[in-house]
C-alpha cells in the first residue's frame, strides 16, 4: 500500500496520464484492479486529487459550475 496520501496522489496522477483518463477514472480503475471500493481509499485523497475531482464533476455537470473573478 501506500505510506502518504501525497504517494498516492502521484500513482493515480501517473496512471492517469499513461492511460490518457480522468483522475476520478484512475482511482476507480485503481479500486477495481486491487478489489477495493473507493471508500477503503478515502484517506488517501489529498486536496490536490479532492480539486481535480471536483473540476471533474463541474465538467460533468455533477456539480455547480463556480464564478471565478479575473483579477
Amino acid at each position: 500500500m501506500f505510506e502518504s496520501p501525497n504517494e498516492f496522489s502521484i500513482h493515480i496522477e501517473n496512471l492517469a496520464a499513461s492511460m490518457n483518463i480522468s483522475t476520478l477514472d484512475a482511482i476507480l480503475f485503481y479500486c477495481e484492479e486491487n478489489l477495493l471500493e473507493p471508500d477503503d481509499i478515502k484517506g488517501l485523497i489529498n486536496d490536490s486529487l479532492k480539486n481535480k475531482i471536483e473540476s471533474v464533476f463541474i465538467e460533468l455537470n455533477y456539480l455547480p459550475k463556480q464564478s471565478v473573478l479575473d483579477i
